[in-house]
Parts: structure tokens; sequence; C-alpha cells
């Protein structure tokens, strides 16, 4: 069970409540009981008198009652799972113990919870002995990423009348992460190794000469069977074979996170549309083998285990689910960052792009930080769709101008419209680049 939990003790004791803890129904006694003293003083009627006298001596008393009531308790919640996906639900466990010797009141429980995640939920417990325990769960989901406070869980002590309530809170908060919405992609190879291992190694290995990179110096111990005699000949010392290494295809993933970039608000925008793809295609490519590391426009990586094969797995998933739950658009105004990272990347076996509005300058930059060995995808969105109806001529001909930069600078280019899902899009991507031979760059077809 994933679960984030904590235990903490509240003394709720009573005193200083006064008359801050009356209810409506109690402040509502109180002035009926005095006013009916003032009347059957001023008439000089002494059953008058003694009514409003109990009526206003009632709540008074249940002040009294509660204040000299002390008992201690213990809350502990948890979270399950800790990390939901967009429109999941997650239950929220809260156990309660009286640990003090007295039995308790009713109990009014209530959990802050922020408004996206629902209503604040709200629990009636009985009497609770002491020691004795109390489980309740709710359900919380939400449409909206982010990482969102949970509590602190606030207590309400109240009289059996429901004249009087005196409120204590936990201090324990704990955070529920809503992760992008993540979609299953096709086994579709859309990069020159799908597997990530073995065939990449094997043309570095024929373009740099096996002699380079297949062998080393012999060290104690090795055994003789190993021993190179070409390379012992040419070098004049014994050299012997390397044992075969393992070779991991790189991926970067570049998100385009720019304000004005993206159309549209809330989960419908095209920034979310973006956010969730970057996250499933990144997920994709970690679990066929790739070492990703995923870019935003700043050039900054958003995960910290950025092209470490280590991280690849559960923790970098989580890790990346969390960076982009609450990842959010920037106010750069080009592509800058990501183009100077890219330019480093030699590296990298496949950079897959989505992108927002692109201008013809960041068209042409992009276009040429694309490295000969470097398959590059595209996902261009047409931000202009998002605003509803036709796009204006000139928006069209410049995202065409900008889709068509990127194809000639051997960018395999996917358009990307409103209501468009993620796994045709990859199968599109994945046949395009089918005929061609294995470089984004041999790719200049026409657009979708």
């Amino acid at each position: 069970m994933s679960a984030q939990q904590n235990q903490n003790t509240e003394n709720t004791d009573g005193r200083g409540g006064r008359l801050a803890g009356l209810t409506t129904r109690g402040r509502s006694f109180l002035a009926a009981g005095l006013a009916a003293m003032a009347c059957g003083m001023l008439f000089d009627y002494k059953v008058l008198l003694r009514v409003g006298a109990m009526l206003a001596m009632l709540p008074l008393i249940a002040i009294m009652v509660l204040a000299r009531t002390r008992y201690r308790v213990s809350c502990r919640r948890a979270l399950e799972p800790a990390r939901v996906g967009v429109g999941q639900e997650a239950r929220v466990h809260l156990r309660l113990e009286n640990v003090s010797r007295l039995p308790s009141g009713t109990l009014l429980v209530e959990d802050r919870v922020p408004y996206v995640l629902g209503s604040r939920p709200r629990f009636v417990l009985n009497k609770v002995e002491p020691n004795g325990r109390r489980r309740v769960v709710y359900r919380v989901r939400s449409d909206v990423r982010g990482r969102y406070l949970l509590g602190p869980l606030a207590l309400r002590l109240a009289d059996p009348f429901g004249l009087v309530e005196l409120s204590r809170s936990f201090s324990a908060q704990h955070a529920l992460t809503v992760t992008p919405q993540v979609y299953a992609l096709p086994n579709a190879p859309v990069g020159q190794a799908w597997s990530g291992r073995g065939e990449g190694h094997a043309t570095s290995v024929a373009a740099a000469g096996e002699d380079d990179i297949g062998t080393r110096e012999y060290r104690h111990g090795d055994d003789l069977r190993r021993v190179h005699w070409r390379s012992t000949a040419r070098t004049g010392e014994l050299m012997v074979r390397r044992e075969e290494q393992v070779w991991q295809s790189r991926a970067t993933i570049l998100l385009d996170t720019r304000a004005i970039a993206h159309r549209g608000d809330g989960p419908a925008s095209s920034f979310e549309w973006a956010v969730s793809s970057a996250a499933s295609i990144a997920l994709h490519m970690a679990r066929h083998g790739y070492a990703v590391r995923l870019l935003t426009e700043t050039g900054q990586a958003v995960t910290a285990a950025a092209h470490d094969s280590s991280a690849v797995g559960l923790d970098f998933e989580g890790m990346l689910l969390d960076a982009l739950a609450v990842v959010d658009m920037s106010s750069a105004a080009t592509l800058s960052g990501a183009n100077a990272m890219l330019r480093q990347g030699g590296g990298d076996s496949l950079v897959i792009a989505v992108l927002g509005d692109l201008s013809g300058d960041d068209a042409s930059e992009l276009a040429r930080v694309r490295h000969s060995t470097t398959s590059g995808v595209a996902f261009a969105m047409d931000t202009a769709s998002w605003l509803g109806g036709k796009p204006m001529p000139q928006a069209q001909a410049r995202f065409a101008g900008s889709a068509q930069v990127l194809r000639v600078g051997g960018w395999r280019v996917v358009e990307v419209e409103p209501g468009d899902r993620l796994p045709e899009l990859w199968e599109l991507a994945a046949r395009r680049g089918a005929g061609s031979s294995g470089l984004a760059g041999a790719e200049t077809g026409a657009a979708r």
C-alpha cells in the first residue's frame, strides 16, 4: 500500500472556550432565557422568571461541563495511494484513538482539503471509550494536476443537546500528488534503436574500429585466451579483449512550457495536452530501455536523473511524475535555453519535442541543433485551434511555415490539433519513419 502516515496527539482540554463555544442553538437558548428573565422581573411574573433562568443556565452548564472535560486523542492519517493520476480517486484513512482515561463526548471530525479535491469531509463519532479506536475513510479526486495539502484535522466536542462546541486542531498535514494523465503508447518504433540496447553499440564499434573500442591493457589475472594479438603487436604491450559492454540509447524529451506558446484554459488547454504527452512519452521510452531526460525551453532538466540509466524504473517514474505534477508555464520568449542543451547532447539517439506556437526564428534554430546521428520527432501543436473556431489565415500560414522549416531541418513533424489522441499520433510518427533509413534527416514528407 502506497501511503503517507502521521500520528499526532491533541490535548482537548476545553478550558478557555467560554461563550465563544456556543452554537446557534446555545446562543438562542441564552438569549431567550435572558429575555424571559427580563420580562418576568418587569411584569413581576415569577413563573416566567424561573423558565428564563432555566433556559439561560442550560447552555452555561454545558460550557462548564465541557470546560472540565480533559481527554487526549491521537490521530493517524494514511493516503492510499499518495500519488494518483488526474481523475483518479485516492482513499484517505483516519484512525482516531482516545488515549485518556475518560470517555469522550460526541466528536465532530472535519479534515481540511483544498476545494479542487471536493467538499470537506465531516464525520460524527459517538462516545469513544478510553483506549477506544474509531476509523473513518473518505475519497478525494481532482481533475487538475498539482500537489495538494490535506489537513490539519479539526475536532469539535459537542454536548448532547448541541448547545456548545469546542474546536481543536492537529498540526500535521500531508501532500497528495495528482499527476498528469498518462497514455499507454503502442509499441511502434520512432527512433533508430528501438530496444535502446545493442544495435547502436555495434554501429559505434564499427565506426571507431574494433582495436580501439574492444581492447584494453592486460591486467594480472586476465585469461590469456582473451589476449588480442593484433593490438598487442601494434602497441607493443599485452592487450586483451574487453568484456561485452552494455550500451544504452539516450532520449531527450523537450517540453515547451512558454506561456506565449499555448492557448486555452484549464484541463482542456494546449499546455495540459503538452504536459500529459511529455509524461506519456518519457515513461514509455524509459520502460523500453532508454535513458531519458526531460527538458523545458529554459534548458533545465525537469528531473535530476537525466540520462542516468540507474534511475530508469519506478524511482525515475516517480520523480518524473512528481515534477510534471507541478510544472507551470514560464515567461520565456524563445527556446534558446533548450537549444543550447540540445547542441551538447551529441550522445542522444532520439529527440522528441512537444512544441507550442513557434516563430520562424524558433523553428530555424531548432532545425539547426539536431545532430546528423540523432532522430528528431516534433509534435507541433496548432495552438490557435485551441481558441475555438477556425484559426486566422495568418496563424495557419505561420504554423505551416514553422512545420516546414523543421521538416527541412530533418525533423519528423506530426501536427496536433484539439481532440487528437497521443497514441494515434505516436503510430503516425512511427509510420512516417518506417520508410526512412532510420534517421529523421531522411524525411521530408508532406504535412498531416
